[in-house]
């Protein structure tokens, strides 16, 4: 006797947002040194349709939420966890800048290996690239 193959969580996410008619979900990836040119990017893919997540805080700027540097650490964990989770609920990836620092390598190794697509604004970057 057979059994039904059960779907994985990935499938389960996919076949929700079919059913649902959700659009296509992209995520911006890159330095917040970018956080202009990530604005820019979401208008553009909103105004295409897309639902866009990206980075919500740029503590490369002062803000009372993380001027003692223990929250900011501890802060800093919180939103590399948020960011991998807009990943992984994500559709695909675009890359924001013409600098690639380790977080935004960790993020982009961290999409390719759930299959996600990844695109750059300047596709010169891309760590893979041949």
């Amino acid at each position: 006797m057979t059994y039904p193959q059960l779907l994985t969580p990935a499938e389960k996410l996919a076949g929700g947002k079919a059913q649902l008619n959700i659009p296509t979900i992209t995520v911006i990836c890159g330095s917040t040194r970018f956080m202009r040119e990530m604005a820019d990017a979401d208008r553009e893919l909103t105004w295409a349709g897309h639902i866009v997540v990206k980075p919500g805080c740029d503590m490369k700027t002062p803000h009372d939420l993380w001027a003692d540097p223990v929250e900011a650490e501890a802060g800093k964990v919180r939103l590399d966890g948020l960011h991998r989770a807009k990943i992984r609920l994500a559709d695909e990836v675009l890359v924001v800048g013409d600098y690639i620092g380790d977080s935004t390598r960790s993020e982009i190794a961290y999409a390719r290996s759930l299959g996600k697509p990844v695109q750059f604004t300047h596709p010169d970057v891309d760590p893979d690239r041949q």
